[in-house]
């Protein structure tokens, strides 16, 4: 079968590899229909290996080259036995997150997400989104609703991430929320938090062609660019008694962008990052204490996500979709969706490898 794989930094190959063997017991082949190019990917692409293991990964043993791609979903080919919460032909999209199920501390506290074995199809597994097929372990393969169009199979995973960051924030109903960063995470945020009941919602980003995107996709949203506005002044000059918004998230992994969310976010605020930081960034923890403020980590999602976020996005009140901007097959998913991602102009925000072309 046809597959994209990661071999080293700026070293993707189109190769053709063996196709899955058929599913063992507790198992799931699957037909991919379509995958997300994900920032992660992106990393990799760019600066990696990061996440692909250089040595047999502890739980998988998998390792270079590997095939790329964990947002993605696609057609049940078979199934091995015991499996029956899905059949060939259903339709399904993949929670990537592999790990231990039992005996494991916070596997058995259903905290799967957290496992310090923790690996993810597309960066640590044998199969991966970016190719014909995939062999997936059943607890990995969610069917779909039915009104669920097949594209969105590959938005659910960033979905995810991004309702998951709302939660740790604790949006609530009124509330008033920054998003630092406009790619695709952080544009999801929004939306999420939108559907989460925020009624004042600010994003900044340094690129105008994204901040225009945004301003098109979601009116009355408040674009800021730190290169020309004073995030935290004019934020809390926008918020009620001039004190700054409710909740900040940082979609980024930018030191300026999380100074940026502590100075904006109002005393008993929260602070959420989930971008990922490459190296240790220095913070203003005098405001942090001073500020009274709440700073947590939101890492990738729990895996029990996948029909909240599936029913969000079929109802309409994350309309996901809004964040493709290209749709590519498999052999162009190189020149036309990686490079053109990493183009600092900054003109695509979600693209999409349509495996069926």
């Amino acid at each position: 079968m046809k597959a994209l794989r990661f071999h080293a930094a700026k070293d993707l190959r189109i190769e053709d590899v063996d196709a899955p063997p058929a599913p063992a017991e507790g198992q799931v082949l699957i037909r991919n229909t379509f995958c997300g190019i994900c920032g992660t990917d992106l990393h990799e692409y760019a600066y990696g290996p990061i996440f692909v293991p250089k040595e047999p990964h502890p739980f998988t043993g998998a390792h270079g080259p590997q095939i790329l791609g964990h947002e993605f979903g696609g057609i049940v080919e078979a199934v091995g036995p015991g499996i029956t919460h899905v059949a060939p032909g259903d339709r399904v999209s993949v929670q990537p997150l592999i790990m231990p199920r039992a005996g494991d501390y916070y596997a058995d506290r259903g905290l799967f997400h957290l496992s310090d074995r923790l690996a993810l199809a597309g960066l640590s597994w044998h199969s991966g989104g970016m190719a014909e097929m995939s062999l997936l372990n059943g607890y990995n393969v969610v069917p779909i609703p039915d009104d669920l169009p097949d594209e969105a199979v590959a938005l659910i995973e960033p979905a995810a991430v991004a309702v998951y960051a709302c939660d740790r924030g604790g949006v609530f109903a009124g509330s008033s929320v920054l998003v630092t960063g406009a790619g695709p995470i952080g544009v999801l945020t929004l939306m999420a938090a939108q559907a989460a009941g925020a009624v004042r919602l600010f994003v900044s980003d340094p690129n105008e062609t994204r901040l225009a995107l945004v301003r098109e996709l979601m009116p009355g949203v408040t674009t800021l660019n730190p290169q020309k506005d004073d995030i935290g002044a004019t934020i809390r000059r926008a918020t009620e008694g001039e004190v700054g918004c409710d909740i900040a998230i940082e979609c980024v992994g930018n030191e300026h962008a999380l100074k940026a969310c502590l100075d904006a976010v109002r005393k008993q605020g929260v602070v959420v990052q989930t971008g990922l930081h490459p190296h240790d960034n220095p913070l203003d923890w005098f405001a942090v204490t001073f500020k009274d403020v709440d700073i947590r980590g939101s890492w990738a999602y729990p895996t029990h996500y996948w029909p909240r976020v599936a029913a969000m996005i079929a109802s309409g009140s994350l309309p996901a979709a809004k964040v493709i901007t290209r749709r590519i097959g498999l052999d162009q998913a190189i020149r036309d969706g990686f490079d053109s991602l990493l183009d600092p102009s900054g003109t695509q925000l979600k693209i999409l490898i349509d495996l069926s072309r």
